[in-house]
């Protein structure tokens, strides 16, 4: 049952070959015999629970395609029964009065949770080794990282823990787990999905979205995942659509822009060549490749990483030991507790990026660091417009490598960085996108891990992006290749 598509399964399910029970059973067998570290908080009564309602909206007839179909949420969504940690020490213990949007919204589809995914602390990462609760290994080789942050999602997906999952992609944290773990996974424009119950980062660029195993498994997600939410201030108000109205149109004529800065000396042999491969495939299927310029890609490291961690020492103010979450045992006054509330609960990453935040927004600063970066990112914004005058789509690497080696760059945060360049340009900008599996790059001791293809659209043409990619993978069998 674990390799079946969200459509086989729905199938399966409103044909009554299996229950939902059956299933959430099945998918919780295979979580407990899991050594990945992929689930934070696993409770068997809570999804059975929620799996018996499925199976009475399934013989009511009251069910939607997706009722009874499990899926794993991100340890950064509260949900009101399982804890929500964030992956940190600072919440790891915290139950949410609430559920996000985006769990409210998969409940009243029916859907089943299996339990919460283990994430980078507080979305902050490119490795998922930066947890409270220990580092995830890739399911395709134990020995190397899942990609970060939703390195619990891809991985539970890759292995067949869960048929879907949520992530929050902030500068390629949906991306790029995707593209190192082999499954599909898609950021929608920004403001499309609601915010509101998700653990914040950096507001203005957090954007949850779907992994699954194919283009149109998230198509399924992302219907009930968008639509305009009040109590989310960011959120935009559009029409409901369906995303995979247009999965069977040919590409005939599609151009798709290569950006000739993914393609720099800093791309991996291996890497490029199975990018290289997939864009050729696409030219078979009747698009065309149209040479196209991101002349500040480069730069989109050093904004990302004055805008991100601003926006972070900002949010995390709100974690000081005094309303909820960790709170230090031994302390002399009200500021001595701060202080030590936050040095024990927060992570060296998250540490990191709050300093580096609270200087670039200090007086004397804020001008040459942060108001530069803004402005920046709004050229970026400008080059990504200008290339999609010339082309419908631009494709390229997720990431310059494959997934390294669990702690090579634990050491190295720069190094960590710079393993988001080509994501990150695209979140500053607030545009689509998504990594499709396209084939396989060399790890250590000749082991095999997965490469991914970057596919980015114009602002909300997210029907396009999955179009393109499902036609991929009619062709193409990288998104059934599985690590079990």
């Amino acid at each position: 049952m674990h390799k079946h598509s969200l459509q086989e399964l729905s199938t399966l399910l409103q044909s009554k070959q299996i229950s939902a029970t059956e299933l959430a059973q099945h998918y919780l067998n295979r979580i407990s015999a899991s050594t990945l570290n992929a689930f934070t908080h696993v409770d068997t009564q809570l999804t059975l629970a929620q799996a018996a309602l499925a199976d009475q909206r399934l013989a009511k007839g009251d069910a939607s395609n997706l009722t009874g179909i499990p899926i794993a949420h991100k340890d950064i969504f509260v949900t009101r029964d399982w804890r929500s940690t964030a992956g940190s020490k600072m919440l790891a213990n915290y139950i949410s009065p609430f559920d996000a949007t985006v769990v409210e919204h998969f409940k009243q589809a029916g859907m089943v949770t299996l339990g919460k995914l283990n994430c980078d602390e507080f979305a902050m990462g490119s490795a998922n080794e930066n947890s409270y609760f220990g580092a995830v290994k890739n399911p395709w080789d134990i020995s190397a990282v899942p990609g970060g942050s939703s390195g619990g999602s891809a991985a539970a997906v890759a292995a067949r823990l869960a048929p879907a999952a949520t992530g929050t992609d902030t500068g390629g944290s949906i991306r790029q787990p995707a593209a190192f773990c082999g499954v599909t996974g898609i950021k929608p424009t920004y403001g499309s999905v609601s915010r509101f119950g998700m653990i914040a980062f950096a507001s203005s660029l957090d954007q949850a979205g779907p992994i699954a195993q194919t283009a149109e498994d998230c198509s399924w997600l992302l219907n009930a995942m968008t639509g305009f939410d009040e109590k989310d201030s960011t959120s935009v108000a559009r029409a409901k659509e369906d995303f995979s109205r247009d999965l069977h149109l040919e590409l005939k004529g599609l151009r798709i822009g290569v950006p000739r800065e993914f393609f720099d000396a800093g791309l991996a042999p291996d890497v490029e060549q199975a990018v290289r491969a997939a864009l050729t495939e696409y030219e078979k299927l009747g698009a065309i490749l149209v040479d196209i310029s991101l002349p500040k890609t480069e730069l989109s490291i050093p904004v990302y990483y004055v805008i991100a961690p601003a926006e972070a020492s900002s949010n995390l103010s709100r974690f000081d030991g005094v309303r909820y979450g960790h709170r230090a045992a031994d302390y002399k006054d009200l500021n001595d507790m701060y202080q030590k509330t936050r040095a024990e609960g927060f992570g060296d990453e998250v540490k990191r990026r709050i300093l580096t935040g609270a200087y670039v927004l200090s007086h004397g600063y804020y001008d040459a660091y942060y108001l530069q970066a803004q402005k920046i990112r709004r050229l970026i914004a400008q080059d990504f417009q200008a290339a999609f005058e010339q082309c419908d789509v631009i494709m390229g690497p997720v990431a310059p490598t494959v997934a390294w080696d669990l702690g090579a760059k634990s050491d190295d945060p720069v190094a960590n960085y710079l393993a988001d360049i080509f994501t990150l340009s695209t979140s500053l900008a607030g545009l689509p996108g998504m990594s499709i599996p396209c084939g396989f790059g060399q790890g250590e001791k000749n082991s095999k891990r997965p490469v991914g293809l970057q596919i980015i659209g114009n602002y909300f043409a997210e029907a396009k992006l999955l179009n393109v990619a499902h036609q991929y993978q009619q062709h193409t069998d990288w998104h059934l290749k599985s690590p079990i």
